[in-house]
């Protein structure tokens, strides 16, 4: 650990230099798998299980749900800020650029014509996602758009948003 450097950032980059490791050693343990399931519960509602972990996936009232969770479209903005702020974390300690404190905030505009199939011109996804990140510390706004740059180019969810991602669907055999 550098005298700059802070246990947390020094614990990320001991994780970045055995991931980075034991991948020189088998491109194969570059690989990871995720998943998870789920089932409707009533009306609009979604148990799921992400590994150890249980959520509830609810809509508004205004969409038939009792508002007891975040919605799917709410989950997957706050996929996108939680990602951002990890990735932050991981490239601020990797390329030794301080951050004290990193704040997202993100919104998208969803019309839903195209979810209720009003319009087959509307998409149902976000039409746009914005992205707001203010960091702290006292780096130079030189290091910190550095970190920006670096942080837009190796995010997973900013790259699922931005990129078409192969998906298949069906139904069990």
């Amino acid at each position: 650990m550098t005298s700059t450097q802070t246990p947390r950032d020094a614990a990320l980059v001991g994780i970045v230099d055995a991931t980075t490791d034991a991948v020189s050693r088998d491109a194969g343990n570059a690989r990871a798998l995720f998943s998870a399931t789920g089932d409707g519960g009533d009306g609009v509602t979604s148990h799921i299980r992400i590994g150890d972990h249980e959520v509830l996936s609810d809509e508004p009232s205004a969409l038939g749900g009792n508002n007891a969770a975040p919605n799917p479209v709410e989950f997957a903005l706050a996929s996108l800020l939680s990602c951002q702020v990890v990735t932050y974390r991981f490239y601020a300690a990797k390329l030794g650029i301080p951050v004290d404190d990193v704040h997202v905030e993100v919104e998208g505009d969803l019309d839903v014509r195209g979810f209720f199939g009003l319009d087959d011109n509307v998409r149902p996804g976000f039409g746009a996602v914005r992205l707001v990140v203010d960091l702290k510390g006292p780096a130079s706004p030189e290091e910190y758009q550095r970190l920006r740059d670096t942080v837009d180019e190796h995010c997973p969810v900013l790259d699922l948003f931005r990129n078409p991602t192969p998906v298949t669907t069906g139904a069990p055999a």
